[in-house]
């Protein structure tokens, strides 16, 4: 396996092990989460096909050290598995220093960010 691909895909698995083991957020249970990376995506398509377009490349990999499929737009595949942990573990630690934050002051801000999996009560009157 190439460098750049065997390097993306650690990259990911390592993410998911420092969510799994030791951050433990629940951000891949949030719909907000995934409603994120689908925005981010948006862009990433347009800004990296525009930056490695085959036609005119701004960025040029060393093809000896990717696996060479790209989609659509001629990005490289490892270039949306490096985005998804860069991002991710942005997002991870955001929210585990937020829930920390709110532990050392007694604040509940949780439900001004919409992080936290709300469960709806019934009042009585």
């Amino acid at each position: 396996m190439p460098e750049y691909t065997a390097l993306a895909v650690l990259s990911v698995v390592g993410t998911v092990l420092v969510e799994v083991f030791w951050l433990r957020t629940g951000i891949f249970r949030r719909a907000q989460y995934w409603i994120a990376m689908a925005i981010v995506y948006c862009f990433h398509v347009l800004v990296d096909g525009w930056l490695t377009k085959l036609s005119a490349p701004i960025v040029i990999y060393d093809e000896g050290r990717i696996t060479g499929l790209r989609v659509p737009w001629d990005i490289p595949v490892e270039d949306y598995l490096f985005g998804f942990s860069m991002i991710t573990l942005t997002l991870m630690l955001w929210v585990r220093l937020g829930q920390r934050d709110d532990a050392l002051d007694g604040t509940d801000r949780t439900e001004l960010t919409g992080l936290t999996d709300r469960t709806t009560t019934q009042e009585t009157p």
